[in-house]
């Protein structure tokens, strides 16, 4: 079932959010948009740093620096998405170039 016409298979969603989850910004380059990644790190740097200068003496070490933790979650949630959306459209791709009976059904074009 592998035409020509096919690109190879993405990288699995569930890798790169692994490796999201343990290096910020590694999903992204994994995916081949380290851009993106880099700029995640750079708003997580920023608002890290300045949810901690506004932050009570008190708070933890979370509290001092929700902001970077914020969009660390949200760079997680980013190329998960991204990782899973290429995924669908490759196996959507597959099966529309692979049916050798159309059936009732066409496909779209």
């Amino acid at each position: 079932m592998n035409n020509s016409n096919t690109s190879p298979a993405p990288v699995s969603p569930y890798v790169v959010l692994g490796a999201a989850i343990v290096l910020p910004a590694s999903g992204h380059v994994i995916l081949g948009v380290p851009v993106r990644g880099l700029q995640f790190l750079f708003f997580m740097v920023i608002l890290a740093w300045v949810t901690a200068k506004i932050a009570p003496p008190h708070a933890s070490f979370v509290g001092r620096h929700a902001g970077g933790f914020l969009i660390y979650a949200l760079s997680i949630l980013d190329a998960y998405k991204l990782a899973r959306i290429r995924s669908a459209k490759w196996v959507h791709n597959v099966r529309r170039d692979g049916d050798d009976v159309a059936g009732d059904i066409e496909p779209h074009r």
